[in-house]
């Protein structure tokens, strides 16, 4: 059963009579959310005074190692970020680069009418950005069923809670294989950035029945028991049907450098604090918001992170460290995030967008749907059907997928 889209205001109006019943002391519950929160931000802006980065970084032969220790552990899971180094030699990545360019010159990308279907972010700040709109070229297709990427998620999926009381909510081990997009973002750009924003719906985390389950705690006895990291009641949440609304369940979203890009490259930024979901969902309940309004949240777009409702966590937004081709980074689904306004660098700044989707039934779903537009070359199935890569002679099929990728892509069984 989706979301009600009809008469919002009077759900919200509902929603909010119902929570100041439930909880008398939810001002104060915000204050101490609000404090726990400053405490991310002073380290975060810390670290900015310093000259560094407070998003943990790791390297790919410490996760095949089985090395990465403990308290690295706890930061990554307390910031919600990470970047994984050297998942991917450069030499590949270069191989990967040039392909995916001769891919979108030669099949005439960059010269086919753009429908502009996808509106998801057209009411944060800036345009929309610059994403080419290819989900089937080989490299994407090599890079999402590699070894390397396989191993990096199994290790950033066992850091959430995906079993308890009996209930295995998703195997962290199995990946099922969410098909994105690629970034070419050219020097020079002004008009390609995105505004803070947090992914997976906005009105939904309020009025959503299954999200109500996932935050229940940050309203209920003892706020401190919320685990951003706990799945469940994660992968049976709905959204409200838009453009480039995901509909599986991604533990991380994230992406694979092609090319070198940091800070002014136009690339991306985060807010690293898992507990910046928790003050965005009791903003909206503070006396000085008004009855029908949640503080950035208008269905069918992304949740919004403003200075008028959020601006503690806009004082966290900090642009990833530099990294190279071959490196990953990774974000938790509450984690705000945002894309630089402008590429002052002086290269394309490059990206293949490859999160995390385990295995669940919510996504086996998905695959179902996403099985079609693979074989017919159309575009995957949350995302605007521009549908460009129909008569590209030279996108992948079913007999580019490896056994692990046929897996991935539900054409076969898990072992």
């Amino acid at each position: 059963m989706g979301i009600d889209t009809a008469n919002i205001p009077e759900q919200i109006c509902l929603l909010k009579h119902r929570i100041s019943r439930q909880c008398p002391d939810l001002e104060e519950r915000f204050r101490e959310i609000e404090s726990r929160v400053s405490e991310d931000i002073r380290k975060i802006e810390e670290f900015k005074e310093q000259g560094k980065c407070a998003i943990p970084e790791i390297t790919f032969t410490e996760i095949a190692e089985n090395s990465v220790n403990k308290k690295t552990i706890e930061t990554v899971k307390r910031h919600g970020a990470v970047i994984v180094r050297n998942v991917f030699s450069p030499e590949q990545v270069k191989d990967w680069f040039l392909e995916l360019n001769r891919y979108l010159d030669q099949n005439g990308y960059y010269e086919q009418d753009d429908p502009g279907l996808d509106n998801y972010f057209s009411d944060l700040k800036a345009d929309k950005p610059q994403i080419c709109a290819v989900y089937w070229s080989k490299p994407q297709i090599q890079a999402r069923q590699s070894s390397e990427l396989a191993q990096v998620r199994t290790f950033l999926n066992s850091l959430w809670i995906y079993q308890n009381n009996g209930r295995l909510h998703f195997h962290p081990d199995r990946e099922c294989t969410y098909a994105d997009r690629v970034r070419m973002r050219m020097p020079g750009d002004t008009s390609l950035g995105l505004s803070p924003h947090v992914d997976g719906g906005s009105v939904e985390r309020w009025l959503g029945g299954n999200y109500q389950q996932v935050y229940s705690s940050l309203f209920g006895s003892n706020w401190q028991d919320y685990d951003p990291f706990n799945g469940a009641f994660r992968t049976e949440v709905e959204g409200i049907d838009s453009p480039a609304v995901c509909r599986a369940f991604r533990t991380w979203q994230g992406w694979t450098a092609l090319t070198s890009q940091g800070a002014g490259d136009g690339t991306l930024q985060l807010i690293p604090t898992t507990m910046g979901i928790a003050y965005i969902l009791l903003r909206p309940f503070l006396q000085d918001v008004p009855e029908e309004v949640l503080c950035g949240a208008v269905e069918g777009r992304a949740q919004a992170i403003t200075e008028e409702w959020h601006s503690l966590l806009l004082r966290g937004l900090v642009t990833i460290p530099k990294v190279e081709p071959g490196d990953t980074v990774w974000w938790h689904p509450d984690v705000v995030h945002a894309v630089e306004h402008e590429h002052q660098g002086c290269d394309v700044s490059s990206v293949m967008y490859i999160g995390s989707a385990p295995l669940c039934e919510r996504n086996t779903r998905y695959l179902d749907r996403q099985k079609q537009p693979f074989l017919d070359g159309r575009s995957a199935p949350d995302f605007a059907p521009e549908d460009f890569e129909k008569n590209f002679p030279d996108r992948a099929t079913i007999d580019d997928l490896s056994q692990l990728g046929k897996m991935q892509m539900g054409f076969d069984q898990w072992d």
